[in-house]
């Protein structure tokens, strides 16, 4: 059954009232193996307990969470890089009729869910964490991010963080300076940056532009 999830999502096969069609299919029989095979593969109704019951159990999704990252060092070995730079950031994941803790979330203007990533430079995923629609983009960093530093800690010299304005946070700063990690967080626009900084922000004038590239003019 997790081959047959598994590879329906990668065939296109999101739903798993699509389990009706592909049960049937030659391709897919053969891949889910077994008695499968000769006969049939797994039903919807076998499908949606298997994903909600069995699949969706804390300790499955905890091994589910640390999977990518083991690919991820196994590649490494092949990688002639000795740094690692991290993307954090939020996604939405629309919903469609009743799902487990999924929300109304009215910054996407959908019901949903909010689910967190980790991306390092390669664009790989190095971990994410399904999350309820209505939680703040930057709700359980910690959960996600922690796990990755502590994987790569002692094996790369070098450890960078970038990420939008959602995550400037004091938590976060402490964090990334008491680990020693290099970061580049966008902040949040305010009044107090806005007047230190509107020196910066004005346009140039024509007579300055003048000045500047007289070339091109």
């Amino acid at each position: 059954m997790l081959r047959q999830s598994v590879f329906g999502r990668l065939a296109g096969y999101e739903d798993v009232n699509d389990a009706e069609r592909l049960r049937h299919d030659p391709a897919m029989r053969r891949i889910v193996g077994g008695k499968a095979a000769k006969g049939r593969a797994a039903s919807p109704s076998q499908m949606g307990r298997f994903e909600t019951r069995w699949l969706a159990g804390p300790g499955n999704l905890r091994a589910l969470a640390d999977l990518s990252g083991q690919w991820i060092d196994r590649v490494r070995g092949h990688r002639s890089t000795d740094e690692v730079i991290l993307d954090l950031d939020s996604s939405v994941s629309p919903t469609h009729v009743e799902q487990g803790h999924s929300v109304r979330n009215g910054h996407f203007g959908c019901t949903c869910y909010h689910p967190l990533f980790v991306f390092n430079q390669f664009g790989d995923l190095e971990r994410w964490a399904l999350r309820p629609g209505n939680v703040h983009s930057a709700g359980g960093w910690e959960q996600v991010l922690k796990p990755v530093v502590a994987r790569y800690r002692g094996t790369v010299q070098r450890i960078a963080f970038r990420g939008d304005a959602t995550f400037a946070r004091p938590n976060m700063y402490e964090f990334l300076e008491a680990e020693g990690i290099e970061y580049a967080i966008r902040l949040p626009a305010n009044q107090v940056l806005q007047e230190r900084i509107s020196h910066l922000l004005r346009r140039p004038q024509a007579g300055a532009l003048l000045q500047l590239f007289p070339q091109e003019v």
